[in-house]
């Protein structure tokens, strides 16, 4: 008796079918809550009791799902920036370029503070230079993917765009200025000679 193999259903088929269901889930909560609130308890939508329990069930929900949905696209996102691809990319550029690089690169880089000195150890040891090192160290947990999309989201694109440029700017001066200070000197002299990396 011969069996049929199975056929593995491919990610992108089951990314796109989640996608879907999102987005029907998406447009139906507020005609859901608008049911359970207004017909199955009763409450009138003119009082502020029934408002009040509309308000928190609806936006709890839609907060929720959008939580879920920002996440599992920074993770994706994220897949194909490793901090290996990172510093491949930083190393050798000049300062200036390779400051705006390294911030750009820092938000979306798989980074967090509790790795700052594994990353900072492979980056350096890489002959990336410390300005760069440090601005991409700066970025990357100050600027946050899901804390971008959260807040244009709910407060529009201007608040969203303060978050983005006062982060960037805050990592590329800090970078720049701390590179100029020329703190090399200040490096254990393992960091340099260290061949393999610990990322």
């Amino acid at each position: 008796m011969n069996s049929v193999p199975l056929r593995r259903t491919s990610p992108w088929l089951t990314v796109g079918l989640a996608a879907l269901a999102w987005i029907v889930l998406y447009r139906s909560i507020l005609p859901f809550w608008d049911w359970v609130v207004y017909e199955l308890l009763g409450l009138e939508a003119q009082t502020r009791l029934g408002e009040a329990i509309h308000f928190f069930l609806y936006d709890t929900s839609k907060i929720v799902l959008l939580l879920v949905a920002i996440i599992f696209a920074v993770a994706v996102l994220r897949s194909f920036f490793s901090v290996e691809r990172t510093r491949v990319l930083l190393g050798g550029k000049r300062i200036g370029l390779g400051n705006l690089l390294a911030a750009g690169l820092g938000v979306v880089t798989p980074f967090c503070s509790c790795s700052a000195v594994p990353a900072f150890i492979g980056f350096v040891s890489a002959g990336v230079p410390l300005g760069i090192t440090l601005t991409f160290l700066i970025a990357s947990p100050m600027v946050n993917e899901v804390a971008l999309v959260l807040l244009y989201t709910l407060f529009g694109w201007k608040i969203a765009a303060l978050y983005l440029v006062s982060g960037l700017t805050l990592a590329v001066v800090a970078g720049l200025v701390l590179g100029r200070m020329g703190l090399e000197r200040y490096v254990e002299p393992f960091v340099y000679q260290s061949d393999d990396s610990p990322l």
